[in-house]
């Protein structure tokens, strides 16, 4: 293996609503908002940063529909799914059907802006 060319520094979701998203996904993951100007937003846990970045002319997926497929999702491990699930739509997600069918023991939801988020209690290889 060669030696590392750089370091991963942020996941960046774009949206059209920064603030919002990261508000979502700070409640939910647990991590705090960082840094934010105009049309950028960034939560991290010091291991992790997630950045959120404005997209104004974003086109919403409508994944499983392959005429408005997913771009990036986040896959989060739960210890009580039933629980976790009904805190994510406590915070604004909306059931999803399409995980559960591809991953038997997961579920997943559309995050309050149309993102998707899989959950689940056993960590994926693949």
């Amino acid at each position: 293996m060669s030696d590392m060319i750089g370091r991963l520094y942020n996941v960046v979701i774009d949206c059209p609503d920064p603030p919002a998203l990261a508000g979502f996904y700070s409640e939910l993951l647990g991590m705090p908002v960082v840094h934010e100007r105009e049309g950028w937003v960034v939560i991290s846990d010091d291991r992790v940063r997630i950045a959120f970045q404005l997209a104004s002319d974003l086109r919403e997926p409508r994944w499983p529909d392959p005429e408005r497929p997913q771009q990036m999702h986040l896959d989060v491990i739960v210890d009580d799914i039933d629980r976790a699930e009904a805190q994510a739509i406590a915070l604004g997600a909306k059931r999803t059907s399409g995980c559960s069918k591809i991953r038997p023991g997961t579920r997943s939801v559309w995050s309050s802006r149309s993102e998707t988020l899989s959950y689940g209690r056993t960590r994926f290889l693949g």
